[in-house]
């Protein structure tokens, strides 16, 4: 039955090279009993708070909570608009909140997340947060950004290349908390065996392109993926918060070789929560450190050497004579 098929998943979160806080999130929910897994299923959610600071975090943190609450406390097996109302119901509470704070911040997120049941995923999506499937070695994007940037190129106002280079890539257009219903995108997937599930947020995607992560996904198993793709990100410079869910479906069709890769040397904070089951939170033991390459010199610095070098030569001769004329004497 398509319900036993077995899910592989993990999760990471980190604040990156640039920012002093994490305002991304990220929350799973993973049934323990058969009972659990027919009534609800799987659920998977990454958020990206909007606001700076505290407002951020706690728009992304109180709205994927409440938006699993919601889910969990509504019945019934149509599966995709029951995780659309439950995260309406979470904008709701989100925007109660930000009412009753003497604060006059902005207080929203993003948030993408997935419902995975009898071998189909339902997700949905509302922001630039973004959810992708990898099948038959093939990665697709599966939601539509809802962003600035995206709309210009919708509309051809924008190319793909330039919109790389559009200046305001970081505005979004729609979000939790920004107004009373914001249109949350609703999509549907069959789901293969071996399938592969990512959930991220936008500070992935500034700095690996879609081609890498597929083929990080194809080589790695998920817990290995997940550290890797947040890895590389930190690596080209972590410019905003990196958030990943990676979700196997079934077995792999072949077996494929994990490959090694160092993570990066700082410590991964995470901030993520799960029910029923916990998270956690210590961070995985970085790579050994490889030895250090042999000193060498820089092209630009060969002129000097060879100048030195010269100079020492002079002088050992200048000696010698010297020495010499001393001795004749």
């Amino acid at each position: 039955m398509e319900a036993t098929v077995p899910l592989e998943a993990a999760w990471r979160t980190d604040p990156g090279l640039v920012r002093g806080h994490n305002e991304d999130f990220v929350i799973v929910y993973e049934p323990e009993t058969a009972d659990d897994r027919r009534r609800h299923g799987s659920l998977y959610i990454v958020a990206d708070g909007v606001g700076g600071a505290d407002a951020g975090e706690v728009a992304s943190q109180y709205a994927s909570e409440r938006a699993l609450h919601h889910y969990l406390a509504g019945d019934g097996e149509n599966w995709g608009a029951r995780l659309i109302e439950a995260m309406q119901a979470a904008n709701t509470d989100l925007r109660r909140l930000a009412a009753d704070r003497d604060d006059s911040r902005r207080m929203a997120t993003t948030m993408v997340a997935t419902v995975v049941q009898a071998g189909r995923a339902y997700i949905g999506n509302v922001g630039d947060s973004r959810a992708y499937l990898r099948h038959d070695g093939t990665l697709a994007q599966v939601t539509r950004d809802q962003s600035l940037v995206a709309r210009l190129v919708e509309e051809g106002a924008l190319t793909p290349e330039e919109a790389v280079r559009y200046p305001y890539k970081n505005v979004i257009l729609y979000s939790l908390g920004s107004e009373k219903r914001p249109p949350i995108d609703l999509f549907e997937v069959e789901l293969g065996e071996g399938d592969l599930l990512l959930l991220c947020s936008d500070g992935l995607i500034r700095h690996v392109d879609d081609g890498e992560i597929s083929d990080l996904l194809g080589r790695e198993l998920p817990e290995a993926a997940a550290e890797r793709l947040v890895a590389l990100a930190r690596e080209r410079g972590g410019e905003d918060n990196i958030t990943v869910a990676v979700v196997q479906h079934g077995a792999r069709p072949v077996a494929m070789p994990v490959i090694a890769a160092p993570l990066a040397e700082d410590e991964t904070l995470t901030r993520t929560a799960a029910h029923p089951r916990p998270v956690p939170v210590a961070s995985p033991a970085p790579a050994p450190r490889r030895p250090a390459p042999v000193a060498a010199v820089a092209p630009h610095l060969w002129p000097l050497v060879f100048l030195l070098t010269a100079v020492m030569v002079v002088l050992i001769f200048l000696l010698w004579f010297f020495i010499q004329q001393t001795l004749s004497l």
